[in-house]
C-alpha cells in the first residue's frame, strides 16, 4: 500500500471532470477570462469542446473555483512550482564546534575559523565547552572562551542565544548574520581560506 504522502494519492485530492461534486462552480477558461457561475455539467461541456479537462481549482472557495485547462499539463506546472519553492527553501543545520577549558592558542583559531566558515555558508552554529571534574571550579574561565569567540566572529554571526550552562556544558548558539545572505565579500573569503588546510 502506497503511503499516504504519496504522490499519487496528493493527486487523487485534486477533482477533475466527473468527479466535481458542487451544484455549481465558478468557471475560468483556458485563456484566464471569467465564464461566470454555472453546473459543473455545463462547465464540463465546455471543457469537452476544447478538448480540455474541468479542474476544481480552489475546493474552499465559495462557489469552488474550477479552470478549463489541459489536467496533464496542469499537474506538471503544479510540480515545477512546487521544486522551484523548495529549492529557495534554505535548510539550515547547526553545527557543532567544542572547545576545552584547557584549550591552546592554536587548537583555539582552528575552531574560531571553522565557526566563521559555518556561518559563511549559512549554518548556524552551537559552541560547546565541557567542563571536566574539577573544571566545574573555573566556569569563568569557560565564560571567557566563549565569549572570546563571539567577539572573534564578529559580523559574521550574530548570538541567538547566550552562554548558558546546561549540565556540565557551557554552550552558545550562533546564527549567520543577514548581511551573509548577500553574496560574502572577496576579501572575506580570502581571510578565512588559510584556515582550510588548518581544518582539513
Amino acid at each position: 500500500m502506497p503511503p499516504f504522502n504519496d504522490k499519487r494519492s496528493q493527486k487523487s485530492f485534486i477533482r477533475t471532470n466527473e468527479k466535481i461534486r458542487a451544484r455549481e462552480v465558478r468557471v475560468i477558461d483556458d485563456n484566464g477570462e471569467q465564464l461566470g457561475i454555472m453546473a459543473p455539467f455545463d462547465a464540463l461541456k465546455i471543457a469537452r469542446e476544447r478538448s480540455l479537462d474541468l479542474v476544481e481549482i480552489s475546493p474552499n472557495a465559495v462557489p469552488p473555483v474550477c479552470r478549463i485547462q489541459d489536467y496533464g499539463k496542469f499537474l506538471y506546472e503544479k510540480d515545477k512550482s512546487e521544486r522551484a519553492a523548495r529549492k529557495k527553501q534554505k535548510v539550515i543545520t547547526i553545527k557543532e564546534v567544542k572547545f576545552s577549558v584547557t584549550v591552546d592558542e592554536h587548537d583555539y583559531q582552528t575552531k574560531k575559523n571553522q565557526a566563521v566558515r559555518f556561518l559563511s555558508e549559512g549554518d548556524k552554529v552551537k559552541a560547546s565547552l565541557r567542563f571536566r571534574g574539577r573544571q566545574m571550579a573555573h566556569r569563568d574561565l569557560g565564560y571567557k572562551i566563549i565569549n572570546r569567540l563571539i567577539m572573534d566572529i564578529g559580523q559574521t554571526g550574530v548570538v541567538e542565544f547566550m552562554p548558558r550552562m546546561e549540565g556540565t556544558t557551557l554552550h552558545a548558539i550562533l546564527a549567520p548574520s543577514k548581511k551573509q545572505e548577500a553574496p560574502a565579500p572577496k576579501k572575506q573569503a580570502a581571510e578565512s581560506a588559510p584556515a582550510e588546510p588548518v581544518n582539513a
